[in-house]
């Protein structure tokens, strides 16, 4: 089930400072008035006096008191930054709080850094990781610049967690990583808009056309790598289980029948995978409010077909019930590992974020910088029953990681294609004079948010 949408904007000059303070991790160094100099002066002078207080003190004290001096230096410069930055460089006040934040939470020693708690970052000079335009797997949905979007910010923020960075992305590495073995991704089309994601991250480490090509069959894409025998695939299966969506053409159905019993014509094609990554929210959302889920017990055949008609959660807790079961008793934990994708917000309703509903996310060209927004469709209770439900196969030896993505997501209501995108369906009269009522603001522009979550990927690959 797909929206479609496209998208305006407005370009922004960003100063070579910005640029700089934003993308190196280290404290940017401030050019500052002349009107300044005084306080930048007492500044050093006080460096120099506090410099001896280590001398009276023990090697423990002697660490807080560098931190101290640290923290103080760095509000400083918060505060001369903040009085010659105007409206454009939200983005640059939003790394000063993250530097605030990164101070507070290093002092917690021994504590694991979670990716997943951060900020945005804008970052013209390490992003894009690739170019949509050059990319020749991207696809017409997703493709925003291509389709008339102009501003391209959306394509310039870097996810910063608090407290450590992701582990720099290096497509030769992954390659070497999947040679001769096969990564899948399972479910709709916000986990295909992840794998074209992916396919263009390594595709342009192949500079050469002939190692490289994409496969259609079905519901199934491949793309190989053929130098190194590598295949990441893409399987189309938007409620895990067999059902009446499993077209992928065809399925804008809101009288949706998934059969609870039925999994292993989809399995079948993922069965020999070495990575596979699922993901399955948006089909079990509600379009309206009395939308239910079919369930389809026995079949046709047999004679003993039966039809129940259940909330969607209920629905969806069956498909987690067959899958888990059917993990374990298939996947080989030697070889196989298994990730489960957080749900994707979408940003349908602009009110969310102090806007007009009328405009969904259309020309929102900047992050939400509250720090721990949720939207109100943002619902995290199907990602705590799938991974309770996957906690029942740890006695077993299989290990699901949830590539936990959803917070990171909610803040980005600026990176949809909205109105930017090949349309498919004829658009109506009534769409073309209203826009937002058809702005795409489930789907994601590439590059883009879904990159971060192949950062994720890769690290948790690499190095866990």
């Amino acid at each position: 089930m797909e929206e479609h949408n496209k998208r305006g904007g407005l370009t922004i000059t960003i100063p070579e400072e910005r640029m700089k303070s934003e993308v190196t991790p280290k404290m940017s160094v401030l050019q500052y008035p002349v009107g300044l100099r005084s306080i930048m002066t007492s500044l050093v002078a006080f460096f120099f006096v506090v410099s001896s207080v280590p001398l009276l003190f023990d090697r423990g004290q002697e660490t807080q008191v560098q931190m101290v001096l640290e923290h103080e230096n760095q509000e400083m410069q918060v505060k001369v930054a903040a009085a010659h930055h105007d409206q454009q460089l939200r983005g640059q006040e939003a790394e000063v709080q993250w530097r605030a934040e990164l101070q507070d939470s290093t002092r917690g020693a021994g504590k694991e850094c979670k990716w997943s708690r951060g900020r945005w970052v804008y970052d013209n000079m390490s992003r894009p990781l690739y170019s949509g335009l050059k990319c020749s797997f991207i696809f017409p949905e997703v493709a925003c610049d291509k389709y008339g979007r102009k501003d391209v910010m959306y394509q310039h923020w870097r996810w910063q967690p608090h407290g450590c960075d992701l582990p720099r992305f290096d497509a030769t590495k992954l390659l070497e990583k999947l040679r001769n073995k096969r990564l899948v991704f399972v479910g709709d089309s916000v986990n295909r808009n992840q794998w074209v994601s992916l396919v263009c991250m390594v595709e342009a480490s192949i500079p050469d056309d002939r190692l490289k090509m994409r496969v259609y069959n079905g519901s199934l894409i491949s793309f190989k790598a053929l130098e190194y025998n590598a295949t990441i695939d893409f399987y189309w299966s938007p409620l895990l289980l067999e059902s009446n969506s499993d077209n992928p053409i065809i399925h804008r159905v809101e009288y949706r029948i998934i059969r609870a019993d039925r999994i292993e014509k989809h399995a079948s094609v993922w069965r020999d995978a070495d990575i596979i990554v699922f993901n399955s929210y948006l089909w079990w959302r509600k379009q309206k409010d009395d939308m239910r889920m079919k369930v389809m017990y026995g079949s046709f055949e047999d004679g003993d077909a039966r039809l129940d008609e259940m909330e969607m959660v209920d629905g969806f807790e069956i498909a987690l019930k067959k899958l888990t079961e059917w993990l374990g008793e298939n996947i080989d934990k030697n070889k196989t590992r298994i990730f489960f994708a957080g749900s994707s917000p979408t940003h349908s309703w602009a009110s969310d974020w102090g806007g007009e509903d009328r405009n969904k996310c259309l020309n929102e060209t900047e992050p939400i910088y509250k720090t721990g927004y949720k939207a109100a469709t943002t619902d995290y209770s199907l990602m705590a029953m799938a991974k309770s439900y996957f906690g029942t196969l740890e006695q077993k030896g299989i290990h699901v990681q949830i590539l936990n993505i959803t917070e990171l997501s909610d803040y980005r209501k600026d990176g949809h294609p909205t109105v930017y995108r090949r349309q498919y369906v004829p658009l109506t009269k009534e769409q073309i004079a209203n826009p937002a009522s058809y702005a795409d603001c489930t789907h994601w522009c590439l590059p883009g948010v879904p990159d971060v979550w192949n950062e994720f990927l890769y690290g948790y690959l690499m190095y866990k």
